[in-house]
């Protein structure tokens, strides 16, 4: 009999949830394209999720490769 293990949609959850955030961050960045403290942090928004994301699907992506 073997075992088969399940594996885990986090990975791919995670890099969905921050995707969306960093998509918003870049559409702040176009739609406060006049007032540069909000772009700055509509970036910084869409960095740090894009960030995230990466290190999200890395943390919980398939181990067997």
């Amino acid at each position: 009999m073997s075992e088969v293990t399940a594996g885990s949609d986090m990975s791919i959850g995670l890099g969905l949830a921050f995707g969306v955030l960093a998509v918003a961050g870049a559409v702040g960045m176009l739609v406060a394209y006049d007032n540069q403290v909000v772009a700055g942090w509509s970036f910084a928004l869409a960095v740090v999720a894009g960030i995230c994301s990466i290190a999200g699907i890395h943390l919980y992506g398939a181990r067997d490769a």
